[in-house]
């Protein structure tokens, strides 16, 4: 711990123009899943369905946020966070996806972002973070192409709405995730598998993506427009070739795949020659209509993968070795605690002349609290935070294109398939009475924001 003191003192450390911030998504945290006008998610769905979900929990409650976004807002003055991202719940502006506007939704977020300026916290709103609405799904989700016609008007509604107030915007959230996961898998919502659903439905959001940036360009003067992708360190189990030439294929499909067209870099097909298969889905104009300039690119780690060759594996012949397997430090999501994966990555996304600005938008790790009444300790969250922020002050020390960090997460929420077993919060939340406990690690990055 002293060697990581004497590295970073202080938020100072990294200059007057670097922002701080904790990020938070609307279905992880809102709770009020049926109140007051607001449609189903397919989160609401997938949750209900058996033996999806750890212990068949849910988020009809979760932190209940709609209810304290008040008292959570304060929390976060008293521990000098200034910057908040949270996200927009489509169903709950827009109950059937299209159409008729629940003003009694975009109430509740202008009660949120007007409550935000008062206590001198900046909002910053991400419009996609995984909660698609269910009567959408049920014409196909994002599967279907007019999904971007459904998103531009989402977008339009949320940019009229609370555009003259917000001036910082993310259009998504780790588009790889909520496809790979939803759409190829089938372990997260809508619980779709194969790479007929998966294909599309990346195709599909590359081009909300940027469709989403040019409405928010057009309609909010000032803006500052960005988007999120997750990303990983990718490493050859072995030293050997096919190991090697592996791990470039995976990295192309997990690092490569949203950005590079919205760069104007087309799909990576060389490394990754399965994405091949999105030629069917592409018209003619697509390759033009996926690219935006964006303000920043939020890019978001936690770990480092391994990954090996496996025959077994159909289309990407990859297999990831899981971090429990290969002797090193983990999360309770299983992730290996390796610090200088997001030096690495920060370094990567530098290395493209189009990006701007790159902020962390996500950083955090879940760790088995220890609990003594009101006296929270997680020291090894806060261990890992100021070993993460190293090599963030390392890259920025270098001259990378390094801008923001945000913490991943201001409260323990539901982590979507593994509920509410793994807690990720600077703050502790009892599930049962939702009191609000902020832990050792929130004290920390609090005094470490105060400097």
């Amino acid at each position: 711990m002293k060697e990581h003191k004497e590295t970073i003192l202080n938020a100072s450390d990294f200059g007057e123009d670097f922002t701080w911030g904790v990020s938070t998504a609307a279905y992880q945290i809102e709770g009020a899943h049926n109140l007051h006008g607001k449609g189903p998610s397919i989160w609401d769905k997938f949750t209900a369905t058996p033996k999806v979900i750890l212990n068949g929990e849910n988020a009809n409650v979760s932190c209940d946020f709609y209810h304290k976004y008040k008292e959570d807002i304060l929390l976060m003055k008293s521990m000098n966070i200034d910057n908040y991202r949270f996200s927009i719940s489509w169903p709950r502006v827009l109950p059937n996806g299209i159409g008729t506007i629940n003003e009694a939704g975009i109430q509740f977020y202008n009660e949120v972002i007007n409550f935000c300026l008062k206590q001198n916290i900046t909002p910053w709103i991400t419009l996609y973070h995984w909660d698609l609405p269910q009567t959408l799904e049920e014409k196909g989700g994002w599967t279907n192409r007019q999904i971007v016609t459904w998103f531009s008007e989402f977008t339009q509604v949320c940019a009229n709405a609370f555009g003259d107030r917000v001036k910082n915007w993310m259009v998504m959230n780790e588009p790889m995730v909520f496809t790979g996961a939803g759409y190829f898998l089938g372990v997260h919502a809508p619980g779709k598998k194969g790479l007929k659903n998966f294909l599309p439905a990346a195709h599909h959001a590359v081009l909300c993506q940027a469709e989403g940036g040019r409405i928010l360009r057009k309609l909010v003067p000032n803006a500052n427009i960005g988007t999120t992708f997750s990303c990983s360190q990718i490493t050859p189990y072995r030293k050997n070739k096919r190991d090697r030439k592996t791990a470039i294929k995976v990295d192309a499909l997990l690092n490569r795949l949203f950005i590079e067209p919205t760069l104007g870099l087309g799909y990576p097909t060389k490394e990754a020659p399965v994405l091949k298969k999105l030629q069917p889905y592409i018209k003619s104009t697509d390759m033009d209509d996926c690219k935006f300039d964006f303000d920043f690119i939020g890019i978001q780690n936690y770990t480092r993968e391994k990954v090996k060759y496996s025959l077994l594996v159909p289309y990407i012949r990859a297999k990831i070795v899981k971090a429990s397997k290969r002797n090193v430090a983990t999360t309770l999501m299983d992730w290996e605690v390796y610090p200088p994966s997001i030096y690495n990555m920060i370094e990567k996304f530098s290395n493209y002349p189009q990006i701007k600005n790159i902020i962390i938008t996500e950083n955090g790790a879940a760790f088995k609290d220890k609990i003594d009444g009101d006296n929270i300790t997680d020291m090894k969250r806060t261990d890992f935070l100021q070993r993460y922020l190293r090599q963030v002050l390392k890259a920025k020390q270098a001259g990378l294109n390094i801008h923001g960090y945000f913490v991943w997460t201001f409260t323990d929420n539901f982590e979507w398939a593994e509920g509410y077993h793994p807690r990720f919060g600077l703050v502790h939340i009892d599930f049962k009475t939702l009191k609000r406990t902020i832990k050792s690690s929130g004290k920390w990055f609090s005094q470490f924001l105060s400097n």
